[in-house]
């Protein structure tokens, strides 16, 4: 009994030796642009180009919106989704669809048209 608590004990105090940091150490990490692919590498590149808000998911003001006038939605699609606050003190969205070349007016009164953006990348 009293070898193998002595054997127990061996084996758990002993300690490891790892070489595969030393053998690793001339190595270096990808950039984070070389190493990322797909919507993530097309943002990055957007972003060394200058543009901050490369999906336009920023906020923006309302203009007179009348039906001569609208508020223009910038869009690389035929369609987009566009969400109005129509009252300051509002705590709901007025959400509705825009399509490419109908301007439509929010239950509010404000006009909205879809305008074509090119891509970003």
């Amino acid at each position: 009994m009293a070898s193998l608590s002595r054997r127990c004990l061996f084996l758990f105090s002993r300690r490891s030796l790892s070489l595969t940091a030393a053998k690793n150490k001339d190595r270096v990490m990808p950039d984070q642009l070389e190493h990322a692919t797909g919507l993530e590498k097309q943002e990055l590149l957007a972003k060394l180009a200058g543009v901050e808000d490369p999906y336009e998911m920023s906020i923006n003001k309302r203009g007179p919106g009348t039906k001569d006038c609208p508020n223009l939605v910038p869009s690389n699609f035929n369609m987009r989704v566009v969400g109005c606050v129509c009252e300051e003190d509002a705590t709901s969205i007025n959400w509705m669809w825009l399509y490419k070349g109908e301007p439509k007016r929010c239950e509010c009164g404000y006009w909205f048209k879809l305008v074509e953006k090119k891509p970003v990348v």
